[in-house]
């Protein structure tokens, strides 16, 4: 049986990993100040498309509460693909994360404060990296396997 041993570099892959939380947060404050500016109370979730066609302050909460959907979307795949890829490429995997979470910030700024469109650059850079995390991911569990 052979026993997998966590490189000590592995500590920057779990930093990248709590690092990503915050985002959380800046999308919270993002969408909640939306919220407040629009006027759409809780438990309300998003604008009726009539509204938000007539007011940009509905539309802008519909912006901010998407892009805050997005994320809680692609966060667990992420840290997944971060977290297994990190075991066996801890210093790849801690760029690459990092490149993903100023991509999911670049994202979340860019769809709340210019719509849709706003948010490709971000959405660039998180699709690439995270393609490529999930590769490493796939590699680094057939290095396990073929290790024992």
């Amino acid at each position: 049986m052979a026993y997998l041993q966590i490189p000590r570099e592995y500590g920057y892959v779990l930093t990248v990993a709590a690092s990503s939380f915050f985002i959380n947060t800046f999308h919270q404050a993002l969408t909640g100040r939306a919220r407040k500016a629009s006027g759409i109370t809780y438990p309300t979730a998003y604008a009726s498309q009539e509204l938000a066609d007539k007011d940009p302050k509905a539309h802008a909460f519909n912006c901010a509460q998407r892009a805050h959907a997005n994320y809680t979307e692609n966060l667990t795949p992420f840290l997944g693909a971060l977290l297994i890829s990190g075991l066996y490429f801890p210093t790849s995997s801690t760029t690459l994360g990092a490149a993903w979470v100023i991509g999911r910030v670049l994202y979340a700024y860019g769809y709340t404060s210019s719509g849709p469109k706003g948010r490709v650059t971000g959405s660039v850079v998180s699709i690439v990296t995270d393609a490529a995390l999930k590769i490493m991911a796939i590699i680094s569990g057939v290095k396990i396997v073929l290790s024992a």
